[in-house]
Formats: C-alpha cells, sequence, structure tokens
C-alpha cells in the first residue's frame, strides 16, 4: 500500500513538473522591434548572447554585460560601450545573416592603444569601435555592405582577416580583393576670386610690415 502512494505521490509529481521543464526549454519570441546580439571575445572567449535593445531603449543590464565582454583585455578595465557602435554591429549582422561575431578589440586603454601602435584619436579608446574577424570568403561582400552603410567608420584589413567599425565620423581606409581604399579626401578649397586674391596679398604685405 505504501509502494503504491509513493508511486502515485512520484507520478503526480512528474505531471505536474514534465510540462513545466518542457515550458522553460522553448525561447519566447522576441518582443517586437527587439535586437539581439551574439559577439564572443577571441582574447579571452568571454560571450554575449541576448536581446541588448527591447524595441523601445537600450536594455541597461544587457549593455552592462557588452561593456563587460568587449572590455580592455590586458587590463581588464570596462568602460560603458557606446551603443551606436553596438548598433552598427547588429545592423551589419542582420544585412549579412551572422549569427555571431568573434571581436578581435573592443575597449583599449591608452596603455593598450599604445601598445598595439593604434592611432592617437582610436575610437577604441571611447568604447566606441570592434574589430571583427572576418572570414575570407565573406570580407569583400560585408567590407562593401559596411561602406554602402554610411555610418562611422570603416577599416579593411584582409591581410589580418579582420575589418573595423566605429561610431565616429563617416570614413574609411584600407583595402581589399586587391584594390586600394583610399581615406576620404576632404574636399578641396574652392578657388579665390581675383578680388579675394587682392585682399590676401594686402594682408600679406601688412603683416610683413608689422614684423619690422
Amino acid at each position: 500500500m505504501r509502494r503504491r502512494a509513493l508511486f502515485l505521490t512520484a507520478a503526480a509529481t512528474f505531471t505536474i513538473v514534465a510540462p513545466a521543464i518542457g515550458w522553460a526549454a522553448r525561447r519566447l519570441p522576441d518582443p517586437p522591434g527587439a535586437r539581439r546580439l551574439s559577439l564572443r571575445h577571441a582574447a579571452n572567449g568571454a560571450t554575449f548572447s541576448g536581446i541588448y535593445h527591447n524595441g523601445r531603449d537600450f536594455d541597461p543590464v544587457a549593455m552592462a554585460e557588452l561593456s563587460e565582454v568587449l572590455a580592455d583585455t590586458r587590463t581588464g578595465k570596462v568602460r560603458e560601450f557606446d551603443p551606436s557602435a553596438v548598433d552598427i554591429v547588429w545592423e551589419m549582422g542582420r544585412r549579412q545573416r551572422f549569427s555571431e561575431f568573434v571581436v578581435l578589440s573592443g575597449y583599449r586603454t591608452p596603455e593598450t592603444n599604445r601598445a598595439v601602435h593604434g592611432a592617437g584619436d582610436s575610437q577604441h579608446l571611447r568604447a566606441a569601435a570592434m574589430d571583427l574577424m572576418m572570414p575570407a570568403a565573406k570580407f569583400a561582400t560585408f567590407g562593401e555592405a559596411a561602406l554602402k552603410l554610411g555610418r562611422g567608420g570603416v577599416g579593411l584589413y584582409p591581410d589580418q582577416g579582420f575589418i573595423h567599425l566605429d561610431s565616429g565620423p563617416v570614413r574609411h581606409w584600407g583595402g581589399g580583393e586587391g584594390r586600394a581604399i583610399a581615406v576620404r579626401a576632404a574636399p578641396p578649397a574652392p578657388r579665390k576670386s581675383a578680388a579675394q586674391m587682392r585682399v590676401d596679398r594686402m594682408a600679406e604685405a601688412w603683416a610683413a610690415m608689422r614684423r619690422r
């Protein structure tokens, strides 16, 4: 009688728990407009995979986790990562159908930036840039799509196998597929009129007299 009671109790418990386990195994659909991103840092294996924007605003907890994954890997220092830079990477992943990005570099302290010979005004210093590993087969199409996006900076490094994306001013540099892509130069200054040139000469003459 006792064994039968135990059996019935166990069966009832399984009946109650089993559906709950099955429900937990199914992921609920993302809310409308949600932005989901998966990142893995090549240097230390740190990962993030989840929703960082719920369709209305950035999720502060998710952004804090992303900032930790993208921290300076030499010192472990964390800086709040720029949401605009994260959005650019998400948009490129959505357009190019990337399920996960492998990050070579995120935030850098000034010391780390100097150690890797980064630019003095690198967007990595303000936690607004990511260097993403890129398979050779996808390098050209991803690079072209990033340039067409027209958001922030795009650096192409085909020999090293990575692409730099940042949320700074729109610009690009590097090369790909055997062709060089130069940094966008500033537009040439407009030609001065004859009257403007005369004024300039007068100003130069006046300055020369003042120096005597």
